[in-house]
């Protein structure tokens, strides 16, 4: 593979057999450098060794997505790099079913924090790197995931579509002001279960009982994302939905 010459960060990668992952392995196959960003060391250094071992190029970003001071380290790191940044995608989040009676404020708080602060946090401090290299590259994304608790509140769900409604809305706004600057943002609603590590992990059971492609692929979410990258600028999307085939909505 020859040297990359632009780059992509993917914010909040965890294990091999998730979303993040996989987004940052695409990037890569395509030719990016990939900057791995997450807080767990071990997961994102397993993360960027796999990519190097399949002829790709990567760094790992460790930082916390709703530290301020974090962030801005972390894109002054990615300037210093040298190469443009082509593409970045605000993949972070938590989720805990909950009655709402039982949510205590510091963990709506928290929950808020890593959904939509860090979002907040990873824009303001993309976009001004990326209007300043806008010359350097010929495309430039800003994608965030979405999910069922973008679009409604379910109940037991409170915080979590609380955080995943303000995103979306935050998101909106980016896009109205920034894709006449050249930055296609994009919002992608992830509208199921995802057969990952981290719902197989816990809800085993579930995900079998939803039936042969009855949850969402990691691989065809990541093909989605990259989709809507790949756009031509005369017929951007703003907001995707994914779901199973046989998903109710």
């Amino acid at each position: 593979m020859s040297k990359a010459e632009t780059s992509a960060v993917i914010f909040g990668v965890g294990p091999r057999q998730g979303l993040g992952a996989e987004l940052c392995h695409r990037a890569a196959a395509r030719g990016l450098h990939v900057f791995v960003n997450g807080r767990t060391a071990e997961k994102i250094d397993a993360v960027v060794a796999d990519i190097e071992t399949a002829g790709g190029s990567a760094s790992a970003l460790l930082a916390d997505v709703t530290d301020e001071k974090a962030v801005n380290a972390a894109l002054e790191k990615i300037e210093k790099d040298g190469r443009p940044l082509e593409l970045a995608i605000y993949n972070a989040g938590n989720n805990r079913p909950e009655k709402f009676l039982d949510v205590t404020a510091e963990v709506f708080e928290d929950m808020w924090k890593v959904i939509c602060f860090g979002g907040f946090l990873a824009a303001q401090a993309v976009l001004p790197l990326m209007l300043k290299q806008s010359s350097s590259t010929p495309r430039q994304s800003l994608l965030f995931t979405g999910a069922s608790g973008s679009l409604r509140g379910k109940a037991g769900f409170s915080a979590f579509a609380a955080g995943k409604g303000a995103l979306r809305m935050m998101v909106q706004s980016l896009a109205r002001e920034f894709n006449a600057q050249g930055i296609h943002v994009g919002h992608v609603i992830i509208d199921g279960a995802i057969n990952g590590d981290k719902v197989r992990s816990r809800y085993a059971e579930y995900l079998d009982s939803k039936g042969e492609d009855g949850a969402l692929e990691i691989d065809a979410i990541a093909s989605a994302f990259f989709m809507l990258h790949e756009q031509h600028r005369s017929a951007w999307t703003q907001e995707l939905d994914l779901r199973p085939f046989k998903e109710e909505f």
